[in-house]
């Protein structure tokens, strides 16, 4: 009598570490974009470059992420898992620092950037200043705009950063230790 076994990808979600990893930072991702977009366009908290900055690792997260999980699923290498939970570990990592950077420029702990903290350069002649001052909006990176529990968005950008490359970091260390 012959018995069937599964492949351990194919086995299901839980079986398998690595596409749980990977399905858990993209949906983390997907959800904190998400996010950051309802609250730049329903509640109108409109970001600073900072903050666009931070949405970055998010862009890369989403479709790596998505790509890591189709691969963990399909059984690929164990180099390219490797390689790809790498990847997302940096990724969040670098984000969790810029976050961490953003909120030590909220607090007044360090200088910003200077095109978002810095001092108001040449505003040119007297003549159209007014009309340059009505269409030149600048969001302050030193200034925040929304805090709960005392933590800004740049806070909460370091805490879900976190969280995504621990969560990388496990799929990591599945997948180096996969069969």
């Amino acid at each position: 009598m012959t018995v069937a076994t599964a492949k351990p990808s194919h086995a299901g979600i839980a079986g398998n570490p690595a596409l749980m990893a990977a399905l858990a930072i993209t949906a983390i991702a997907a959800a904190t974009l998400a996010g950051a977009w309802f609250f730049e366009l329903v509640l109108d908290i409109k970001p600073c470059p900072l903050c666009l900055e931070q949405r970055y690792a998010y862009y890369l997260a989403i479709p790596l992420g998505a790509l890591t999980a189709g691969l963990a699923w399909r059984s690929a290498p164990r180099r390219l898992l490797i390689a790809a939970f790498a990847i997302l570990l940096a990724a969040a990592l670098g984000n969790a620092w810029l976050g961490g950077y953003h909120a030590g420029v909220e607090w007044q702990f360090w200088p910003g950037p200077t095109e978002c903290s810095g001092p108001i350069g040449n505003l040119g002649s007297a003549g159209n200043l007014l009309e340059r001052l009505d269409s030149v909006k600048v969001v302050r990176c030193d200034e925040v705009q929304w805090r709960f529990l005392g933590l800004s968005l740049a806070g909460y950008n370091v805490l879900i950063s976190l969280l995504m490359a621990a969560i990388a970091l496990w799929g990591f260390v599945a997948a180096a230790k996969r069969a």
